[in-house]
Protein backbone atom coordinates (compact mmCIF):
# COMPACT_ATOMS: atom_id res chain seq x y z
CA UNK A 1 0.00 0.00 0.00
CA UNK A 2 1.49 3.51 -1.52
CA UNK A 3 2.48 5.87 2.12
CA UNK A 4 1.40 9.60 2.48
CA UNK A 5 4.76 10.37 1.75
CA UNK A 6 4.36 8.48 -1.54
CA UNK A 7 1.24 10.09 -2.03
CA UNK A 8 2.53 13.52 -1.41
CA UNK A 9 5.34 12.58 -3.47
CA UNK A 10 3.21 12.02 -6.26
CA UNK A 11 1.03 14.95 -5.95
CA UNK A 12 4.25 17.09 -6.52
CA UNK A 13 5.05 15.59 -9.29
CA UNK A 14 2.12 15.84 -10.96
CA UNK A 15 1.63 19.47 -10.09
CA UNK A 16 5.12 20.16 -11.81
CA UNK A 17 3.87 18.37 -14.69
CA UNK A 18 0.03 19.24 -15.03
CA UNK A 19 -0.67 22.60 -12.82
CA UNK A 20 -2.52 22.48 -9.81
CA UNK A 21 -5.44 24.27 -10.57
CA UNK A 22 -8.43 22.15 -11.35
CA UNK A 23 -10.75 24.35 -13.66
CA UNK A 24 -11.74 22.28 -16.59
CA UNK A 25 -12.24 23.08 -20.38
CA UNK A 26 -10.38 25.99 -20.80
CA UNK A 27 -9.65 26.39 -24.87
CA UNK A 28 -7.93 30.02 -24.84
CA UNK A 29 -6.64 32.39 -23.02
CA UNK A 30 -5.54 35.91 -24.07
CA UNK A 31 -3.63 38.15 -21.42
CA UNK A 32 -1.89 41.53 -21.80
CA UNK A 33 1.13 43.43 -20.28
CA UNK A 34 -0.31 45.83 -17.80
CA UNK A 35 -2.05 42.48 -16.43
CA UNK A 36 -5.38 41.79 -17.87
CA UNK A 37 -6.95 38.19 -18.81
CA UNK A 38 -9.66 36.94 -21.01
CA UNK A 39 -10.39 32.97 -20.15
CA UNK A 40 -12.68 31.03 -22.36
CA UNK A 41 -13.85 27.81 -21.24
CA UNK A 42 -16.06 25.73 -22.98
CA UNK A 43 -18.93 23.81 -21.48
CA UNK A 44 -19.95 21.30 -23.61
CA UNK A 45 -21.71 23.41 -26.69
CA UNK A 46 -21.32 26.42 -24.72
CA UNK A 47 -18.27 28.64 -24.18
CA UNK A 48 -18.34 31.15 -20.97
CA UNK A 49 -15.79 34.04 -21.15
CA UNK A 50 -14.50 35.36 -18.26
CA UNK A 51 -12.15 38.54 -17.12
CA UNK A 52 -9.25 38.25 -14.33
CA UNK A 53 -6.79 40.70 -13.21
CA UNK A 54 -3.00 39.06 -11.72
CA UNK A 55 -0.38 40.13 -11.36
CA UNK A 56 2.79 40.76 -13.89
CA UNK A 57 6.10 38.97 -13.23
CA UNK A 58 9.78 38.37 -14.10
CA UNK A 59 12.98 36.98 -12.12
CA UNK A 60 15.66 39.57 -11.52
CA UNK A 61 19.28 38.87 -10.37
CA UNK A 62 19.05 41.98 -7.98
CA UNK A 63 16.82 44.98 -7.26
CA UNK A 64 19.42 47.65 -8.71
CA UNK A 65 17.24 48.91 -11.47
CA UNK A 66 14.27 49.70 -9.50
CA UNK A 67 16.24 51.59 -6.00
CA UNK A 68 14.68 54.32 -7.90
CA UNK A 69 11.41 53.86 -6.77
CA UNK A 70 11.45 54.70 -3.48
CA UNK A 71 8.70 53.33 -0.93
CA UNK A 72 6.76 52.33 -4.30
CA UNK A 73 9.25 49.00 -4.10
CA UNK A 74 7.69 47.07 -1.71
CA UNK A 75 9.04 43.37 0.04
CA UNK A 76 5.95 40.83 -0.32
CA UNK A 77 6.03 40.60 3.38
CA UNK A 78 5.14 44.13 3.93
CA UNK A 79 1.68 45.41 5.09
CA UNK A 80 -0.15 45.92 1.31
CA UNK A 81 2.41 44.93 -0.71
CA UNK A 82 -0.39 42.86 -2.64
CA UNK A 83 -1.72 46.62 -4.19
CA UNK A 84 1.88 48.21 -4.33
CA UNK A 85 2.85 49.59 -7.64
CA UNK A 86 5.81 47.33 -7.35
CA UNK A 87 6.97 44.64 -4.60
CA UNK A 88 9.26 41.77 -4.70
CA UNK A 89 10.28 38.52 -2.86
CA UNK A 90 13.84 36.84 -2.27
CA UNK A 91 13.58 33.34 -3.37
CA UNK A 92 15.56 30.69 -1.87
CA UNK A 93 18.93 30.13 -3.08
CA UNK A 94 21.58 27.95 -2.31
CA UNK A 95 24.80 30.54 -0.29
CA UNK A 96 27.00 28.85 -1.91
CA UNK A 97 25.15 29.81 -5.50
CA UNK A 98 26.83 32.35 -7.55
CA UNK A 99 24.60 34.66 -9.23
CA UNK A 100 21.44 33.70 -9.47
CA UNK A 101 17.62 34.90 -10.80
CA UNK A 102 17.12 35.63 -6.86
CA UNK A 103 14.27 37.92 -6.89
CA UNK A 104 10.65 38.21 -8.22
CA UNK A 105 9.12 41.29 -8.78
CA UNK A 106 5.66 41.54 -9.32
CA UNK A 107 3.99 45.09 -10.54
CA UNK A 108 0.47 46.22 -10.64
CA UNK A 109 0.72 47.17 -14.08
CA UNK A 110 3.85 45.15 -16.08
CA UNK A 111 4.13 48.08 -18.38
CA UNK A 112 5.12 50.08 -15.88
CA UNK A 113 7.21 47.49 -14.19
CA UNK A 114 9.39 46.92 -17.84
CA UNK A 115 9.62 51.18 -18.37
CA UNK A 116 11.04 51.29 -14.66
CA UNK A 117 13.53 48.59 -15.03
CA UNK A 118 14.55 49.84 -18.31
CA UNK A 119 15.05 53.46 -16.50
CA UNK A 120 16.86 51.98 -13.97
CA UNK A 121 19.09 49.77 -16.30
CA UNK A 122 20.21 53.19 -18.52
CA UNK A 123 21.38 54.54 -15.25
CA UNK A 124 23.36 52.14 -14.28
CA UNK A 125 25.03 50.98 -17.30
CA UNK A 126 25.49 54.83 -18.57
CA UNK A 127 24.09 54.17 -22.07
CA UNK A 128 19.88 53.76 -23.76
CA UNK A 129 18.59 50.35 -23.27
CA UNK A 130 15.16 50.21 -25.31
CA UNK A 131 14.27 46.72 -24.42
CA UNK A 132 14.71 43.76 -21.57
CA UNK A 133 15.80 41.08 -23.70
CA UNK A 134 19.26 43.92 -24.52
CA UNK A 135 20.10 42.81 -20.81
CA UNK A 136 19.97 39.34 -18.86
CA UNK A 137 19.72 40.50 -15.42
CA UNK A 138 16.59 39.37 -15.61
CA UNK A 139 14.12 36.19 -16.96
CA UNK A 140 10.33 36.83 -18.36
CA UNK A 141 8.03 34.63 -20.10
CA UNK A 142 5.20 36.19 -21.83
CA UNK A 143 2.08 37.37 -20.77
CA UNK A 144 -0.10 34.65 -21.40
CA UNK A 145 2.28 32.05 -19.94
CA UNK A 146 2.65 34.37 -17.02
CA UNK A 147 -0.94 34.05 -16.70
CA UNK A 148 -1.15 30.25 -16.84
CA UNK A 149 2.51 29.41 -14.64
CA UNK A 150 0.72 32.40 -11.66
CA UNK A 151 -1.92 30.18 -11.62
CA UNK A 152 -1.72 26.95 -11.91
CA UNK A 153 -3.99 26.33 -15.27
CA UNK A 154 -3.21 24.85 -18.63
CA UNK A 155 -5.88 24.23 -21.34
CA UNK A 156 -8.66 21.04 -21.81
CA UNK A 157 -8.20 20.11 -18.55
CA UNK A 158 -10.97 17.28 -18.79
CA UNK A 159 -11.20 17.33 -22.73
CA UNK A 160 -10.85 15.37 -25.31
CA UNK A 161 -9.46 16.46 -29.02
CA UNK A 162 -13.14 15.74 -30.25
CA UNK A 163 -14.36 18.24 -27.87
CA UNK A 164 -12.58 21.11 -29.62
CA UNK A 165 -14.62 22.86 -32.11
CA UNK A 166 -12.10 23.51 -35.48
CA UNK A 167 -12.58 25.00 -38.34
CA UNK A 168 -10.96 24.77 -41.70
CA UNK A 169 -11.12 27.68 -44.29
CA UNK A 170 -8.98 27.80 -47.79
CA UNK A 171 -9.13 30.59 -50.13
CA UNK A 172 -8.63 30.27 -53.70
CA UNK A 173 -7.27 33.19 -55.49
CA UNK A 174 -7.07 34.22 -59.04
CA UNK A 175 -3.00 34.28 -58.77
CA UNK A 176 -0.14 34.01 -55.71
CA UNK A 177 0.40 38.19 -55.18
CA UNK A 178 -2.36 39.39 -52.94
CA UNK A 179 -1.25 43.35 -54.95
CA UNK A 180 -2.49 41.96 -58.07
CA UNK A 181 -4.76 38.70 -57.78
CA UNK A 182 -8.06 38.39 -55.72
CA UNK A 183 -9.68 36.14 -53.62
CA UNK A 184 -12.50 34.14 -55.59
CA UNK A 185 -13.84 31.17 -53.28
CA UNK A 186 -13.24 30.50 -49.81
CA UNK A 187 -14.12 26.93 -48.68
CA UNK A 188 -15.02 26.47 -45.03
CA UNK A 189 -15.48 22.95 -42.96
CA UNK A 190 -15.69 22.48 -39.32
CA UNK A 191 -16.33 19.32 -37.22
CA UNK A 192 -19.85 20.62 -35.76
CA UNK A 193 -21.31 19.96 -39.98
CA UNK A 194 -20.48 22.80 -41.57
CA UNK A 195 -19.01 22.55 -45.14
CA UNK A 196 -19.60 25.52 -47.56
CA UNK A 197 -18.24 27.70 -49.58
CA UNK A 198 -18.61 31.43 -50.20
CA UNK A 199 -17.43 32.84 -53.85
CA UNK A 200 -16.64 36.04 -55.26
CA UNK A 201 -17.51 35.45 -58.78
CA UNK A 202 -16.51 39.08 -59.98
CA UNK A 203 -14.11 41.81 -58.25
CA UNK A 204 -17.14 43.52 -56.98
CA UNK A 205 -18.15 40.72 -55.02
CA UNK A 206 -14.50 40.42 -53.05
CA UNK A 207 -15.08 42.37 -50.23
CA UNK A 208 -18.44 41.11 -49.48
CA UNK A 209 -17.06 37.77 -49.35
CA UNK A 210 -14.26 38.84 -47.03
CA UNK A 211 -16.89 40.49 -44.63
CA UNK A 212 -19.63 36.78 -44.93
CA UNK A 213 -16.38 34.59 -43.61
CA UNK A 214 -15.55 37.25 -40.83
CA UNK A 215 -19.33 37.02 -40.32
CA UNK A 216 -19.24 33.22 -40.51
CA UNK A 217 -16.39 32.12 -38.50
CA UNK A 218 -18.11 34.85 -35.49
CA UNK A 219 -21.02 32.78 -36.26
CA UNK A 220 -19.62 29.38 -36.16
CA UNK A 221 -17.38 30.31 -33.31
CA UNK A 222 -14.37 27.69 -33.35
CA UNK A 223 -11.98 27.33 -30.60
CA UNK A 224 -9.24 26.48 -33.32
CA UNK A 225 -9.03 27.54 -36.69
CA UNK A 226 -7.12 25.50 -38.73
CA UNK A 227 -5.68 25.24 -42.37
CA UNK A 228 -2.24 23.88 -44.44
CA UNK A 229 -0.16 26.93 -44.79
CA UNK A 230 -2.26 29.02 -42.90
CA UNK A 231 0.65 31.33 -42.10
CA UNK A 232 2.18 31.33 -45.31
CA UNK A 233 -0.69 32.13 -47.78
CA UNK A 234 -4.16 32.10 -46.41
CA UNK A 235 -3.91 34.69 -43.51
CA UNK A 236 -1.26 37.05 -45.15
CA UNK A 237 -3.32 37.06 -48.42
CA UNK A 238 -7.00 37.68 -46.19
CA UNK A 239 -5.16 40.15 -44.26
CA UNK A 240 -3.72 41.91 -47.44
CA UNK A 241 -7.29 42.02 -49.46
CA UNK A 242 -8.80 43.17 -46.31
CA UNK A 243 -6.63 46.47 -45.88
CA UNK A 244 -6.87 47.25 -49.76
CA UNK A 245 -10.48 47.02 -49.89
CA UNK A 246 -10.85 48.84 -46.39
CA UNK A 247 -12.83 46.02 -44.32
CA UNK A 248 -11.99 45.56 -40.47
CA UNK A 249 -10.73 41.94 -40.68
CA UNK A 250 -12.92 40.78 -37.00
CA UNK A 251 -12.36 37.40 -36.74
CA UNK A 252 -11.88 37.46 -32.69
CA UNK A 253 -13.81 36.14 -30.12
CA UNK A 254 -16.53 37.98 -27.91
CA UNK A 255 -15.15 39.16 -24.65
CA UNK A 256 -11.56 40.44 -26.67
CA UNK A 257 -10.27 42.02 -29.14
CA UNK A 258 -11.63 41.44 -32.80
CA UNK A 259 -8.69 42.10 -34.70
CA UNK A 260 -5.92 39.62 -35.99
CA UNK A 261 -2.56 40.27 -34.72
CA UNK A 262 0.55 39.61 -36.48
CA UNK A 263 4.18 39.29 -35.29
CA UNK A 264 7.44 37.93 -36.64
CA UNK A 265 9.02 35.16 -35.49
CA UNK A 266 11.79 32.02 -36.14
CA UNK A 267 10.44 28.71 -36.34
CA UNK A 268 12.88 26.32 -35.68
CA UNK A 269 12.16 22.33 -36.42
CA UNK A 270 15.72 20.87 -36.09
CA UNK A 271 18.37 22.03 -37.30
CA UNK A 272 16.36 24.38 -39.80
CA UNK A 273 15.56 27.96 -38.64
CA UNK A 274 13.33 30.73 -40.46
CA UNK A 275 11.68 33.54 -40.30
CA UNK A 276 8.30 33.70 -40.74
CA UNK A 277 5.15 36.13 -39.65
CA UNK A 278 2.76 34.28 -37.30
CA UNK A 279 -0.97 35.42 -36.36
CA UNK A 280 -2.93 35.43 -33.44
CA UNK A 281 -6.74 36.36 -32.51
CA UNK A 282 -8.40 36.75 -29.40
CA UNK A 283 -10.28 34.01 -28.28
CA UNK A 284 -8.97 30.97 -30.95
CA UNK A 285 -6.22 29.29 -31.56
CA UNK A 286 -4.64 29.58 -35.45
CA UNK A 287 -3.14 26.16 -36.66
CA UNK A 288 -0.51 25.60 -39.64
CA UNK A 289 -0.90 21.63 -40.25
CA UNK A 290 2.23 22.38 -42.24
CA UNK A 291 4.27 22.61 -39.23
CA UNK A 292 2.87 19.75 -37.94
CA UNK A 293 3.74 17.91 -40.92
CA UNK A 294 7.30 19.18 -41.07
CA UNK A 295 8.30 17.98 -37.55
CA UNK A 296 6.59 14.33 -37.83
CA UNK A 297 8.75 14.66 -41.29
CA UNK A 298 11.97 15.76 -39.18
CA UNK A 299 11.27 12.29 -37.34
CA UNK A 300 10.72 9.76 -39.73
CA UNK A 301 12.23 11.37 -42.95
CA UNK A 302 9.95 10.00 -45.34
CA UNK A 303 7.41 12.53 -46.65
CA UNK A 304 7.34 12.91 -50.55
CA UNK A 305 6.22 16.66 -50.07
CA UNK A 306 4.92 18.98 -47.79
CA UNK A 307 2.23 19.51 -50.41
CA UNK A 308 -1.25 18.85 -48.99
CA UNK A 309 -2.26 16.65 -51.42
CA UNK A 310 0.70 14.43 -51.57
CA UNK A 311 0.45 14.25 -47.48
CA UNK A 312 -3.02 13.60 -47.60
CA UNK A 313 -2.40 10.30 -49.41
CA UNK A 314 0.45 9.43 -47.91
CA UNK A 315 -1.42 9.35 -44.57
CA UNK A 316 -4.16 7.63 -46.44
CA UNK A 317 -7.04 10.69 -45.80
CA UNK A 318 -8.01 11.39 -49.50
CA UNK A 319 -10.73 10.39 -50.33
CA UNK A 320 -11.04 8.20 -53.55
CA UNK A 321 -13.23 10.93 -55.30
CA UNK A 322 -10.88 13.32 -54.16
CA UNK A 323 -11.15 16.41 -57.39
CA UNK A 324 -7.24 17.11 -58.43
CA UNK A 325 -6.87 20.79 -60.53
CA UNK A 326 -3.52 22.66 -61.08
CA UNK A 327 -3.16 25.57 -59.11
CA UNK A 328 -2.49 27.99 -62.37
CA UNK A 329 -5.61 26.09 -63.72
CA UNK A 330 -8.03 26.86 -60.76
CA UNK A 331 -9.40 30.33 -61.57
CA UNK A 332 -9.67 28.85 -65.34
CA UNK A 333 -11.43 25.68 -64.29
CA UNK A 334 -14.04 28.20 -62.10
CA UNK A 335 -14.95 30.23 -64.71
CA UNK A 336 -16.23 26.43 -66.80
CA UNK A 337 -17.28 24.54 -64.00
CA UNK A 338 -17.63 25.85 -60.63
CA UNK A 339 -18.80 23.10 -59.33
CA UNK A 340 -16.21 21.32 -60.02
CA UNK A 341 -13.73 24.03 -57.93
CA UNK A 342 -15.96 23.66 -55.10
CA UNK A 343 -15.90 20.04 -54.80
CA UNK A 344 -12.20 20.46 -54.83
CA UNK A 345 -12.17 23.30 -52.52
CA UNK A 346 -13.97 20.97 -49.77
CA UNK A 347 -11.55 18.45 -50.27
CA UNK A 348 -8.95 20.57 -49.50
CA UNK A 349 -10.61 21.86 -45.83
CA UNK A 350 -11.66 18.11 -45.29
CA UNK A 351 -8.10 16.88 -45.74
CA UNK A 352 -7.11 19.59 -43.40
CA UNK A 353 -9.32 18.44 -40.64
CA UNK A 354 -8.16 15.02 -41.56
CA UNK A 355 -4.04 16.11 -41.09
CA UNK A 356 -5.49 17.97 -37.96
CA UNK A 357 -7.06 14.64 -36.09
CA UNK A 358 -3.85 12.57 -37.65
CA UNK A 359 -0.90 15.00 -36.04
CA UNK A 360 -2.60 17.59 -33.84
CA UNK A 361 -3.51 14.82 -30.59
CA UNK A 362 -0.28 14.74 -29.23
CA UNK A 363 0.06 19.14 -29.16
CA UNK A 364 -3.40 18.88 -27.78
CA UNK A 365 -2.25 16.66 -24.92
CA UNK A 366 1.03 18.70 -24.25
CA UNK A 367 -1.03 21.64 -23.86
CA UNK A 368 -3.17 20.03 -21.15
CA UNK A 369 0.82 20.14 -19.41
CA UNK A 370 2.66 23.37 -20.28
CA UNK A 371 1.36 26.71 -19.40
CA UNK A 372 1.33 28.00 -22.80
CA UNK A 373 -1.02 28.63 -25.25
CA UNK A 374 -1.80 25.39 -27.59
CA UNK A 375 -0.91 27.47 -30.93
CA UNK A 376 2.63 28.07 -29.72
CA UNK A 377 2.87 24.59 -28.14
CA UNK A 378 1.61 22.61 -32.19
CA UNK A 379 5.00 24.59 -33.35
CA UNK A 380 7.32 24.78 -30.38
CA UNK A 381 10.43 22.42 -29.63
CA UNK A 382 10.14 20.19 -26.75
CA UNK A 383 12.92 20.86 -25.22
CA UNK A 384 13.12 24.73 -25.21
CA UNK A 385 9.24 25.38 -26.03
CA UNK A 386 7.62 22.91 -23.45
CA UNK A 387 10.31 21.37 -21.12
CA UNK A 388 11.63 24.83 -19.71
CA UNK A 389 8.34 26.15 -18.93
CA UNK A 390 7.43 23.49 -17.05
CA UNK A 391 10.50 23.81 -14.95
CA UNK A 392 10.08 27.47 -14.49
CA UNK A 393 6.40 26.75 -13.27
CA UNK A 394 7.53 24.25 -10.83
CA UNK A 395 10.46 26.69 -9.73
CA UNK A 396 7.85 29.51 -9.12
CA UNK A 397 5.86 27.33 -7.17
CA UNK A 398 8.30 25.83 -4.81
CA UNK A 399 9.57 30.13 -4.25
CA UNK A 400 13.19 28.92 -5.66
CA UNK A 401 15.93 31.14 -7.65
CA UNK A 402 16.32 30.12 -11.11
CA UNK A 403 19.73 29.19 -12.10
CA UNK A 404 21.33 32.36 -13.59
CA UNK A 405 25.20 30.94 -14.32
CA UNK A 406 24.06 27.72 -16.01
CA UNK A 407 23.87 28.70 -19.46
CA UNK A 408 27.31 30.97 -19.36
CA UNK A 409 29.08 27.51 -18.27
CA UNK A 410 27.95 25.78 -20.69
CA UNK A 411 29.59 27.88 -23.06
CA UNK A 412 33.10 27.95 -21.08
CA UNK A 413 33.11 24.12 -21.02
CA UNK A 414 32.59 23.49 -24.59
CA UNK A 415 30.83 20.28 -26.72
CA UNK A 416 30.13 17.15 -24.54
CA UNK A 417 31.39 13.48 -25.90
CA UNK A 418 28.21 12.10 -28.30
CA UNK A 419 27.54 8.88 -29.34
CA UNK A 420 29.56 6.27 -30.18
CA UNK A 421 29.45 4.88 -34.12
CA UNK A 422 31.65 2.44 -35.06
CA UNK A 423 31.87 1.14 -38.98
CA UNK A 424 32.40 -2.57 -39.26
CA UNK A 425 32.47 -2.85 -43.09
CA UNK A 426 31.69 -1.15 -46.31
CA UNK A 427 29.19 -1.79 -48.99
CA UNK A 428 25.38 -3.36 -49.40
CA UNK A 429 24.60 -5.25 -46.76
CA UNK A 430 21.47 -7.60 -47.56
CA UNK A 431 20.70 -8.93 -44.61
CA UNK A 432 20.11 -6.22 -41.58
CA UNK A 433 19.24 -7.02 -37.86
CA UNK A 434 18.58 -4.04 -36.18
CA UNK A 435 18.81 -3.68 -32.47
CA UNK A 436 17.44 -0.79 -30.49
CA UNK A 437 18.00 -0.03 -26.58
CA UNK A 438 14.59 1.97 -26.10
CA UNK A 439 14.87 5.17 -25.22
CA UNK A 440 18.14 4.95 -24.20
CA UNK A 441 19.34 8.52 -22.68
CA UNK A 442 16.01 8.79 -20.92
CA UNK A 443 16.22 5.61 -19.48
CA UNK A 444 20.25 5.97 -18.35
CA UNK A 445 19.19 9.35 -16.78
CA UNK A 446 16.33 7.79 -14.40
CA UNK A 447 18.47 4.60 -13.49
CA UNK A 448 21.59 6.94 -12.64
CA UNK A 449 19.87 9.95 -11.37
CA UNK A 450 21.83 12.10 -13.93
CA UNK A 451 20.30 15.84 -13.80
CA UNK A 452 21.61 19.47 -14.65
CA UNK A 453 23.50 20.19 -11.36
CA UNK A 454 21.62 23.80 -11.50
CA UNK A 455 18.28 22.07 -11.36
CA UNK A 456 18.46 22.08 -6.91
CA UNK A 457 14.79 20.88 -6.97
CA UNK A 458 15.21 18.09 -9.01
CA UNK A 459 12.32 18.72 -11.03
CA UNK A 460 13.97 18.10 -14.75
CA UNK A 461 14.43 14.29 -13.39
CA UNK A 462 11.15 14.10 -11.38
CA UNK A 463 9.17 14.91 -14.28
CA UNK A 464 11.26 12.45 -17.01
CA UNK A 465 10.03 9.65 -14.01
CA UNK A 466 6.14 10.11 -13.86
CA UNK A 467 6.33 10.78 -17.15
CA UNK A 468 7.69 7.46 -18.21
CA UNK A 469 5.56 5.50 -15.78
CA UNK A 470 2.07 7.64 -17.07
CA UNK A 471 3.49 6.40 -20.63
CA UNK A 472 3.67 3.08 -19.92
CA UNK A 473 0.27 3.25 -18.34
CA UNK A 474 -1.25 5.14 -21.75
CA UNK A 475 0.36 2.58 -24.10
CA UNK A 476 -1.21 -0.33 -22.19
CA UNK A 477 -4.61 1.44 -21.91
CA UNK A 478 -4.07 2.05 -26.10
CA UNK A 479 -3.74 -1.27 -26.45
CA UNK A 480 -6.42 -2.75 -24.45
CA UNK A 481 -8.86 -0.48 -25.90
CA UNK A 482 -11.31 -1.34 -29.52
CA UNK A 483 -8.64 -0.06 -32.54
CA UNK A 484 -10.27 3.87 -32.96
CA UNK A 485 -12.11 4.03 -30.20
CA UNK A 486 -12.42 7.14 -28.43
CA UNK A 487 -10.28 5.88 -25.57
CA UNK A 488 -7.56 4.39 -28.16
CA UNK A 489 -6.89 7.59 -29.55
CA UNK A 490 -6.82 9.40 -26.51
CA UNK A 491 -4.43 7.06 -25.20
CA UNK A 492 -2.48 7.04 -27.89
CA UNK A 493 -2.23 10.80 -28.28
CA UNK A 494 -1.15 11.14 -24.75
CA UNK A 495 1.34 8.38 -25.05
CA UNK A 496 2.84 9.75 -28.00
CA UNK A 497 3.02 13.32 -26.18
CA UNK A 498 4.89 11.78 -23.50
CA UNK A 499 7.28 9.90 -25.37
CA UNK A 500 8.66 13.63 -27.45
CA UNK A 501 9.06 15.13 -23.47
CA UNK A 502 10.82 12.22 -22.58
CA UNK A 503 13.03 12.32 -25.22
CA UNK A 504 13.87 15.97 -25.30
CA UNK A 505 14.69 15.63 -21.83
CA UNK A 506 18.94 14.77 -22.26
CA UNK A 507 18.78 17.33 -25.83
CA UNK A 508 17.75 20.12 -22.90
CA UNK A 509 20.31 19.57 -20.93
CA UNK A 510 22.78 19.48 -23.71
CA UNK A 511 21.65 22.74 -25.90
CA UNK A 512 24.57 25.42 -24.00
CA UNK A 513 23.59 28.94 -23.53
CA UNK A 514 19.69 28.41 -24.86
CA UNK A 515 18.52 26.52 -21.99
CA UNK A 516 18.27 27.92 -18.36
CA UNK A 517 19.07 24.71 -17.03
CA UNK A 518 21.70 23.56 -19.62
CA UNK A 519 24.66 21.09 -17.81
CA UNK A 520 27.30 19.88 -20.36
CA UNK A 521 28.69 17.52 -17.71
CA UNK A 522 25.44 16.11 -16.91
CA UNK A 523 24.71 15.47 -20.70
CA UNK A 524 28.23 14.10 -21.07
CA UNK A 525 27.70 11.63 -18.30
CA UNK A 526 24.56 10.42 -20.63
CA UNK A 527 26.66 9.87 -23.35
CA UNK A 528 29.66 8.38 -21.53
CA UNK A 529 27.00 5.00 -20.13
CA UNK A 530 25.40 4.70 -23.24
CA UNK A 531 29.02 4.58 -24.96
CA UNK A 532 29.41 2.03 -21.94
CA UNK A 533 26.72 0.27 -22.60
CA UNK A 534 27.43 0.09 -26.46
CA UNK A 535 30.65 -1.50 -25.90
CA UNK A 536 29.23 -3.87 -23.56
CA UNK A 537 26.79 -5.32 -25.83
CA UNK A 538 29.48 -5.57 -28.39
CA UNK A 539 31.76 -7.40 -26.12
CA UNK A 540 29.02 -9.95 -25.63
CA UNK A 541 28.51 -10.52 -29.77
CA UNK A 542 32.43 -10.35 -29.97
CA UNK A 543 32.02 -13.60 -27.60
CA UNK A 544 29.84 -15.36 -29.26
CA UNK A 545 31.56 -14.86 -32.87
CA UNK A 546 28.66 -12.82 -33.84
CA UNK A 547 30.84 -9.12 -34.39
Amino acid sequence: MPSISDSNEMQVEDERLFGWDATPGIVSVWAQREGSAVIWQRKGEQVICTRERFRPWLFATSLADLTHLGPALLPMTAFGSENALVNYRELAHRATSATSYRYLITARDGRFLERALLSGATRRLGRKISRLDEIDEYYRMGPVEQYLMSSGRVYFRDMNYEDLHRLQFDLETTALDPHRARIFLVAIYDNRGCAKTLEAATPDEEAQLIKDLCVLIRERDPDVIENHNLFGFDLPFLEQRAEVLHIPLHLGRQGGPPQLERREETLAIGPEARRRTRYSVAGRELIDTLDAVRRYDFVVRDLPSYRLKEVARYFGIASPERVYIEGAEIFTTYRDTPELVRHYALDDVKEVDGLSRRLLGAPFVLASMAPRRYERLASAGPAMGILEPLLVRAYLRSGVALPYQASQQEGEQGLHEGGATLLFAEGIAEQVVKADVASLYPSLMRTFQIGPACDHLGVLLSILGRLTDLRLTHKAAARAAAAGSLAANRSEATQAAMKILINAAYGYMGAGAMALFADSRAAGEVTRRGRELLNGVLAVLRERGMA
